[in-house]
C-alpha cells in the first residue's frame, strides 16, 4: 500500500521477465495516477487542473532511434532502410534483460488497455511503465475498458516503457541510450532512455500498419476523421504540425479521431481513445475544443506557466514548440462512440509548404492522389523531431513513413482501390506559407483553411471553375466562399512572379527526386501526375 492506499496487485508479470519488481499497481485511475505523480515531484497541476509534466531531454519523437528486430516476421516483410532500421533478435534479449534487472526492486504501473475501436479487429494491450504519468498517457490515448473487461483481459502485446533507464550503444546494438523497438515475435514493445510519450503510442501504430494489411486487409492511416451531421465521413492526412488534429475539430462535425485510423469494408474506425495535440500557441478563439478539452484527466508536456502563476503560458516555446497535451476522447464534447464513421467522401491531405509554392486548396485526380500520397510532402515543424528548430522541407511517404514498416507502394495502392471503389473526392491542402517561403511570406490564416475544407465538404466547390497550376497540374478553384479569391493562387499572392516561378521549379525538382524511388512500381498515370518544371525562371 502507497501513502494514498491504493495497494498494489499481486497480479503475474513473470511471463515477461517482471517478476521481481517491488509493487505493480494495476490499472490505476487517472486521479490516482495524478497523485502519484506529484506525491514523487514529478509534476504539478495546471490552474485548469491539467497535469503538467517535462519529458525531460527529449521533447519529440528520435527517429534515428527507432528499430525493428529482423525475425522470421520482419525478415522479407518489412521496407528496410533508414526509416526501418534492422535490429538483432540477440541485442533485444540482452537489452531487456538489462531492463528487467533495471526495474527489480522498483514499483512499476500497468495499463490493460485496447487499440482499435472495432470488435472484430480490437487488439489487447498492457503497458509496463516506470513512471506514473507515462501510464496517464496510455489511459488517455488508448481505449479504456470495462470492469468485466479488465477480469477476462489478456494481452495481445506488451509495452515497458523506461524513461530513466540508457542503454549502452556498445554492448546493446542501439545508436545511443534512447531507443525505441518492436520485436513481432515476442509481440513486444521497449521504449528507454526517452520520456517522450508519443514514442509509445507511434510503437503500436507501427506494429498495427504492419499486422493491419497483413492479416485482414485493412488500410491503416494516419490520419484524422470526422462526421457530419448527415453521416459524411471526411479523413485528414498530415504530418505533426500540419494542422490534422485542429481541422478535425470541428464543432459542427462530430469528432472520430485526430491520429490514427483504418480502413474496412464497412467505412473507417479510430485506432486510439484520445487525442494528442500540439498546444503552442493555443487559444480559446483559435482552437476552442482542444483548449477546453485541457482539464483534469489531460496531461500537458514541456508546457511553461506565467509568472507567478500556475495559468500556462501557450506562447512560451522556450523548452520546445513540440508542447503537447493528450486527453481522452471524450473530453471533446462532439466526439461520436464508438470512434467508427462511414466509407470517406471527402479526403483532405494536409502540407505545410515552407516554401510558399503549392495553393491553399486544389483538387486531386486519382492518380495525383497516388502521387502525393506515395510523396508525403510537409515541413518539418521545429520541435516535432530532435534537431529540428525551424521548418524544414521533407517528404514522408503516405504522410507517416517513420510509423510504416512496409513499402509505401503496399499502402498507396490499397487507398487507390478505395478512392476508385468508392468515388471519394481528394484534396490538396496547404496550411503553410502564403506570398513567399518561410521567413518572407506569411502562414495561410486558419479562418481560411476552415472555410476551404467546409466548403469543399458541403459541395460549393463542386460547380466552380477551376484553373491548373503550371507547374504541379493541380486543380485550383477561382472562388471559395469566404475566401478572399487572390490568395487562391499561390503566385499572385507573391510580390515578384519570377521569384515563385524559380521556387516553384525548386520545389518540383525535389518532389520528382524524392519520387524516383518508387517510380518503378506505379504506373504510367501516376508517373504522369509529377510536377513539371515548364515555367522558366
Amino acid at each position: 500500500m502507497n501513502h494514498f492506499g491504493i495497494v498494489p496487485e499481486k497480479k503475474d508479470l513473470s511471463s515477461i521477465g517482471l517478476e521481481n519488481v517491488e509493487n505493480a499497481f494495476w490499472n490505476l485511475s487517472p486521479a490516482e495516477l495524478v497523485e502519484e505523480t506529484i506525491h514523487h515531484g514529478l509534476g504539478v497541476l495546471s490552474s485548469k487542473g491539467a497535469l503538467a509534466i517535462d519529458t525531460g531531454d527529449f521533447t519529440g519523437r528520435s527517429p534515428k532511434d527507432r528499430f525493428i528486430v529482423e525475425d522470421d516476421i520482419t525478415r522479407d516483410s518489412v521496407w528496410w532502410g533508414d526509416i526501418n532500421i534492422k535490429f538483432d533478435p540477440k541485442h533485444f534479449d540482452l537489452l531487456y534483460s538489462r531492463i528487467t534487472a533495471y526495474l527489480n526492486g522498483r514499483d512499476v504501473y500497468v495499463k490493460d488497455a485496447a487499440v482499435c475501436d472495432h470488435p472484430e479487429h480490437r487488439t489487447n494491450v498492457r503497458v509496463i511503465t516506470e513512471l506514473p504519468w507515462s501510464n496517464l498517457f496510455i489511459d488517455n490515448m488508448f481505449l479504456r475498458l470495462k470492469r468485466e473487461e479488465l477480469d477476462s483481459f489478456s494481452p495481445d502485446w506488451h509495452v515497458i516503457c523506461v524513461p530513466g533507464f540508457r542503454a549502452n550503444p556498445e554492448t546493446d546494438g542501439t545508436r545511443q541510450g534512447n531507443f525505441a523497438i518492436l520485436n513481432f515475435t515476442k509481440k513486444m514493445a521497449i521504449v528507454g532512455g526517452t520520456g517522450y510519450t508519443g514514442e509509445m503510442k507511434k510503437g503500436i501504430f507501427s506494429v498495427l500498419n504492419f499486422v493491419l494489411p497483413h492479416q485482414k486487409g485493412i488500410l491503416p492511416m494516419h490520419c484524422s476523421a470526422n462526421v457530419g451531421e448527415k453521416g459524411d465521413t471526411a479523413i485528414f492526412f498530415g504530418l505533426s504540425g500540419t494542422g490534422k488534429t485542429t481541422l478535425s475539430s470541428d464543432p459542427n462535425r462530430g469528432l472520430i479521431g485526430d491520429d490514427e485510423h483504418g480502413w474496412t469494408d464497412d467505412g473507417i474506425f479510430n485506432f486510439e481513445g484520445g487525442c494528442y495535440a500540439k498546444c503552442i500557441n493555443l487559444s480559446e478563439k483559435q482552437e476552442p475544443q482542444i483548449y477546453h478539452a485541457v482539464k483534469f484527466g489531460a496531461l500537458l508536456e514541456n508546457v511553461t506557466f506565467k509568472e507567478d502563476s500556475s495559468e500556462v503560458d501557450y506562447s512560451d516555446g522556450s523548452k520546445t514548440e513540440n508542447t503537447r497535451v493528450s486527453y481522452p476522447i471524450h473530453h471533446i464534447d462532439n466526439a461520436v462512440s464508438p470512434s467508427r464513421g462511414g466509407v470517406p467522401e471527402n479526403i483532405f491531405f494536409l502540407t505545410a509548404d515552407a516554401f510558399g509554392v503549392l495553393p491553399p486548396i486544389s483538387r486531386l485526380s486519382p492518380e495525383q492522389a497516388s502521387f502525393h500520397f506515395i510523396s508525403g510532402y510537409t515541413a518539418k515543424v521545429a520541435g516535432t523531431e530532435e534537431g529540428v528548430v525551424e521548418p524544414q522541407s521533407a517528404f514522408s511517404a503516405c504522410f507517416g513513413a517513420p510509423f510504416m514498416p512496409l513499402h509505401p507502394g503496399k499502402y498507396a495502392d490499397m487507398l487507390a482501390e478505395r478512392i476508385k471503389k468508392h468515388g471519394s473526392k481528394v484534396w490538396l491542402i496547404n496550411t503553410g506559407w502564403s506570398g513567399g517561403s518561410y521567413g518572407e511570406g506569411e502562414r495561410i490564416k486558419l479562418k481560411y483553411t476552415r472555410a476551404m475544407i467546409t466548403a469543399a465538404l458541403e459541395g460549393k466547390l463542386d460547380d466552380v471553375d477551376y484553373v491548373v497550376h503550371e507547374v504541379f497540374g493541380l486543380s485550383m478553384p477561382t472562388s471559395c466562399p469566404d475566401v478572399p479569391s487572390e490568395i487562391l493562387s499561390p503566385k499572385s499572392t507573391w510580390k515578384d512572379s519570377e521569384a515563385y516561378d524559380a521556387k516553384a521549379n525548386v520545389l518540383a525538382e525535389k518532389f520528382n527526386n524524392n519520387f524516383k524511388k518508387f517510380e518503378s512500381g506505379v504506373s504510367q498515370g501516376i508517373r504522369n501526375a509529377a510536377p513539371k518544371a515548364v515555367v522558366k525562371a
